[in-house]
C-alpha cells in the first residue's frame, strides 16, 4: 500500500525525496520505496522520519481498517 500521507507530509514541509532522506541518513531511493509501499521501514527510520517531518507515528504509519481493504 502507498504511503501518500508520508508524501504529502514531505511536500509540506517543500522536501524532495533526497533532501528528506539526507535528514535521516539513508537514501533517496529508500524514501521512493517507502513512498511506493515497497519497503517496510524499521521502527527507528519512522521515528527519524517524524521527528524531520514534526509528525507522529500515528500521521504517517497507521492504517485505519477503512485504508487497508
Amino acid at each position: 500500500m502507498k504511503n501518500k500521507k508520508l508524501k504529502m507530509a514531505r511536500a509540506e514541509h517543500d522536501l524532495s525525496q533526497q533532501e528528506l532522506a539526507k535528514k535521516v541518513g539513508v537514501s533517496r531511493q529508500t524514501i521512493g520505496l517507502i513512498e511506493l509501499g515497497k519497503y517496510n521501514p524499521t521502527l527507528q527510520l519512522c521515528l527519524s522520519i517524524c521527528w524531520a517531518l514534526d509528525k507522529t507515528l500515528d500521521d504517517l504509519f497507521w492504517k485505519v481498517k477503512q485504508e487497508e481493504e
